[in-house]
C-alpha cells in the first residue's frame, strides 16, 4: 500500500487551500485534505439536495460537543422493496470511531459517494444494488475527535472500547465509567437497535494496519459463523487483495467493549472491522484518496453486491410426510450456516406442531428425516421452516413456508402421493360423504393444470 511522508505531506499542506464548509469542496482538495465536521456537512447536505430519489440525510443523535452524527441513507427510496416483493437486504457502514483516524473516515466517504455518482451515472451495478439494497453510512461518529485530530472523543474515551459487550475486560485503556457512557456509542447502538436491526452487514472503518479484522477480540477462538468469514477471505484474495483478513485477537491484540463484538454477538451481524493503510497522523494526502483507496473500496464493492449471500438461504427441493416421518431434501443457497432449523406446523396463524432441530452446512445440500410423532394435519395447515440466518446465537429468526409443489404425502410402503396436506384432506373427505356405503378402498388424484378431478380405484 502506498505510504506519504512528512515532507511530501508538509508540502500539500503548503500549495493546496484550506477547505471550507461554503460549498462543496473542489475535486483538487477533496482528493487530498481529509474531512473536518464542516466541510463533511457540507458535502452530505448536497448530496441530499442534489439527488433525493436516493439519498435521505438523517441525525443518529450528537457528539459530546453537540456536533451532528449524520447517516446517509442510500437506496432507490421510489420502491420500498425489492422487485419480487420481498424486503430489501440492509448495509450498515461507519467510520470515525477514532478522530485521528481519517483514512478510515475517507473510506466511509468514498463508499458512499460511490453509489451516489454511479447511480447519477447510470452504473448498471450501482442501479443492481440500490434497488435491492439499503445503504446506512455513519461517516464520522466521532466528530469531536476529527477536528482536534485525536483517537479519543472530547471526554477522552476510547469509543471503541466503550460498546456494551464485555465491556472493560480485556486490558485496555481509556474504556469509559461504564458501557455506553459516551453519547456517541450510545447513539450508534440506538441506531444499530431501532433504525437497522436486522442488518444484513455491519463494517465499521478504521486506520492503522492494513487489515480486516472479524469477530472476536476478546478471545483468539474462530466464531461460529467462521465458514462465512473464510469463504469471504477466499473470495476476497482470489480476485479482489491479498488484505490480510482474520480473528481480531489474533490479527491485533485482544480488544474488548468494540463496536464489531457487538454487532455480531448482541446485534448478530456479519461484521468486520475495516483498517486501512497505516498513515493517519496528517491532514491530507498526496495521493488521491480514490487511488489510495481504490483497492479498499472494491473490497466494499464486493461485501455489497453479494450481500444477499451473507445468511443461511433454505431452499426445500423434496418434502415427502408420511404418518411416522418426514424426509426433507434441502439446498443452501447463501454461505452461513444454520444449526437450529426445524420445520413447524402452523394452523390459523398458530404453531401446533414443531420437529425436532436440525443442520444445513453453509453452501450445502442436506437429506433430514425428522420423526413425526404428534403431528395432526389440517385441511388449511401448511408447513414452514423456522431457523436462524446465522449460527451466532443473536442472529434474525427467519420462517418460510415451504412450496406446496414439492410436498408430497406418502403412504409407509412408499406408494402413491398427493401434493399436499390441504388437498388430501379435502379429496378424502368428499370421497368418504359421496361413498360412505362402500366397502372398497378408492383414493382420487387431482391433476394440475386441468379442470377436471379423475377418479381411479385401486
Amino acid at each position: 500500500m502506498p505510504r506519504i511522508t512528512p515532507v511530501l505531506v508538509l508540502a500539500v499542506l503548503l500549495l493546496s487551500s484550506a477547505p471550507t464548509a461554503v460549498a462543496q469542496q473542489p475535486d483538487i482538495v477533496q482528493e487530498h485534505w481529509y474531512h473536518s465536521y464542516l466541510t463533511l456537512t457540507t458535502d452530505v447536505q448536497s448530496w441530499a439536495v442534489d439527488y433525493p430519489e436516493i439519498v435521505l440525510l438523517t441525525v443518529a443523535g450528537q457528539t459530546e460537543l453537540g456536533r451532528n452524527l449524520w447517516v446517509v441513507q442510500i437506496s432507490d427510496w421510489s420502491v420500498d422493496t425489492k422487485p419480487d416483493g420481498a424486503k430489501k437486504e440492509i448495509v450498515y457502514i461507519d467510520g470515525g470511531h477514532h478522530g485521528n483516524e481519517h483514512l478510515g473516515t475517507e473510506l466511509a466517504f468514498l463508499t458512499a459517494e460511490f453509489y451516489i455518482k454511479g447511480w447519477a451515472s447510470g452504473d448498471q451495478e450501482v442501479i443492481d444494488v440500490l434497488t435491492t439494497t439499503e445503504l446506512h453510512i455513519l461517516i464520522m461518529l466521532n466528530a469531536d475527535g476529527n477536528d482536534f485530530d485525536t483517537r479519543w472523543n472530547i471526554n477522552q474515551v476510547d469509543l471503541n472500547r466503550n460498546y456494551d459487550h464485555y465491556w472493560n475486560t480485556c486490558p485496555v485503556t481509556q474504556p469509559g465509567s461504564d458501557a455506553f457512557s459516551e453519547s456517541e456509542t450510545l447513539a450508534n447502538s440506538v441506531y444499530m437497535n431501532t433504525v437497522v436491526p436486522d442488518a444484513d452487514l455491519y463494517v465499521t472503518m478504521h486506520t492503522g494496519v492494513w487489515i480486516m479484522l472479524y469477530p472476536w477480540g476478546k478471545w483468539p477462538e474462530q466464531p461460529s459463523d467462521w465458514e462465512l468469514y473464510h469463504g469471504i477471505r477466499e473470495d476476497v484474495h482470489a480476485n479482489i487483495s491479498d488484505i490480510p483478513i482474520q480473528n481480531a485477537n489474533q490479527g491485533l491484540y485482544p480488544n474488548c467493549g468494540t463496536s464489531r463484538d457487538y454487532g455480531y454477538g448482541v446485534m448478530g451481524f456479519p461484521t468486520f472491522t475495516f483498517e486501512t493503510d497505516d498513515e493517519q497522523w496528517a491532514l491530507g494526502t498526496v495521493e488521491p484518496l480514490s487511488d489510495r483507496l481504490g483497492e479498499e473500496l472494491d473490497v466494499m464493492r464486493y461485501l455489497i453486491s453479494n450481500i444477499w449471500y451473507w445468511r443461511a438461504r433454505l431452499s426445500v427441493t423434496s418434502f415427502e410426510y408420511s404418518e411416522n416421518s418426514i424426509e426433507l431434501k434441502v439446498d443452501n443457497l447463501g454461505r452461513a450456516s444454520t444449526s437450529n432449523a426445524t420445520v413447524r406446523y402452523i394452523d390459523d396463524g398458530e404453531v401446533v406442531w414443531t420437529s425436532e432441530l436440525f443442520s444445513v452446512n453453509a453452501t450445502n445440500s442436506s437429506e433430514v428425516h425428522l420423526e413425526t410423532t404428534n403431528l395432526s394435519l389440517t385441511q388449511y395447515g401448511h408447513f414452514e421452516l423456522y431457523y436462524q440466518k446465522r449460527v451466532i446465537d443473536a442472529s434474525l429468526w427467519v420462517n418460510e413456508s415451504i412450496p406446496e409443489e414439492v410436498i408430497r404425502e406418502v403412504e409407509e410402503n412408499g406408494k402413491g402421493f398427493l401434493s399436499s396436506p390441504g388437498i388430501f384432506i379435502s379429496l378424502l373427505a368428499a370421497f368418504g360423504a359421496a361413498f360412505a356405503s362402500q366397502r372398497r378402498e378408492t383414493m382420487f388424484f387431482h391433476k394440475k393444470n386441468v379442470g377436471d378431478t379423475e377418479k381411479l380405484a385401486l
